[in-house]
């Protein structure tokens, strides 16, 4: 019954946005963050990031589920934060009004300081109480005073007067138009597997970026459409040698890069939502966080691991908890092939182009 359970609203979750006829952000509580180049929205109901463009191109990635014009209730779109969960609680928690991925996505989040300009940078501070879970998060956004760069702070405190075990997990979203089948998807991961395993070894087959073998196809992670898409859900380990993790999406077509940046001590797995509608990419999901099995937390806590990462964190009585991630746009030429490392150097973002080619890109992050 749990698994039905889950596999009903994971449709119900992949499907939200398919009927939207006008999607809109009108009439909604949203902050902005506006530097030289650059725009970035978060909305306040459900904390999403849901626009972060160029000014003077004006395309933005995040463009996931918007909802319909008059729309102004919390809803999962763009980039939200899946706390304190991932996925789906158990039957019972369902049945108390849990909803999928926690409650951050649902509620209202409060301004605690509106956007405003220090030392050049622009700073915002917004916070949710989540009820059932008895946590809040506070999330301090700052951009770049020139650069395309966002840098966003959450502490996760528990206010219950026990622990318990939680997960976090960045749900970055993207849609058309950004999203199409010329968008090259690129990361450094080690081995992973596609959601919907058995007990107890979910993780087989295990699956190698970027290419593996999906029901007698040849699919590649590193492109999605109609053609080529495989498995709905693919989750990552990333290195435990590499400290920071990275994920870009480039469509070169339309000359823009979106990536993202953050410590593989705080998100160990890279989770990947890839979903095709009538045979065109609809929406993709780098979900980068602290677990990487998309299932209760009675299996997570049977599981324990997989690859040797934890499934789950634990979180004290008034334990506050602080992760950080960086995301960041670039334009990029139209014969642009894709990423195939990043680096941080002398306070910068440098990006190298997959195939061996000398067209760094520097990005200033200080």
């Amino acid at each position: 019954m749990e698994k039905i359970a889950l596999v009903t609203m994971l449709l119900s979750f992949m499907l939200t946005g398919a009927c939207l006829a006008e999607p809109s952000l009108e009439g909604r509580n949203l902050i902005e963050l506006e530097n030289a180049g650059s725009v970035v929205r978060v909305d306040l109901g459900g904390g999403a990031i849901v626009d972060f463009h160029l000014k003077d191109q004006g395309l933005n990635p995040l463009s996931w589920n918007h909802p319909e014009k008059g729309d102004t209730a919390p809803r999962e779109m763009g980039h939200f934060l899946c706390l304190d969960r991932w996925g789906a609680g158990t039957k019972q928690e369902i049945a108390n009004g849990m909803p999928w991925h926690g409650e951050a996505s649902k509620s209202n989040w409060d301004i605690i300081e509106k956007p405003v300009k220090r030392g050049g940078k622009i700073y915002s501070e917004i916070s949710c109480d989540l009820i059932m879970g008895g946590i809040n998060v506070k999330r301090t956004l700052t951009l770049s005073p020139n650069e395309p760069v966002l840098h966003v702070t959450e502490s996760v405190k528990n206010v219950n007067k026990l622990g318990r075990v939680y997960n976090i997990v960045q749900h970055a979203t993207f849609g058309p138009p950004f999203l199409d089948e010329s968008v090259v998807f690129d990361t450094k991961v080690e081995k992973g597997f596609a959601q919907g395993g058995k007990m107890p070894t979910p993780e087989e087959p295990v699956l190698y970026w970027p290419k593996v073998v999906h029901n007698g196809k040849l699919i590649d992670f590193r492109s999605l459409s109609g053609e080529n898409h495989g498995p709905g859900v693919i989750s990552f380990a990333i290195d435990e040698n590499d400290e920071y993790g990275w994920a870009t999406a480039c469509n070169a077509s339309k000359g823009l890069m979106i990536g993202y940046i953050w410590k593989t001590a705080e998100y160990p797995w890279l989770n990947m939502w890839r979903n095709v509608q009538n045979g065109k990419p609809f929406s993709f999901g780098f979900e980068f966080g602290s677990t990487g099995l998309h299932q209760p937390y009675p299996v997570l806590i049977s599981k324990n691991n997989i690859f040797g990462r934890q499934l789950f964190e634990y979180i004290d009585s008034e334990e506050t908890i602080e992760k950080s991630y960086t995301n960041f746009l670039s334009k990029i030429p139209a014969d642009y092939k894709g990423v195939a490392e990043i680096q941080f150097r002398d306070g910068s973002i440098v990006i190298k182009e997959h195939g061996g080619s000398s067209r760094d890109i520097e990005i200033n992050i200080k």
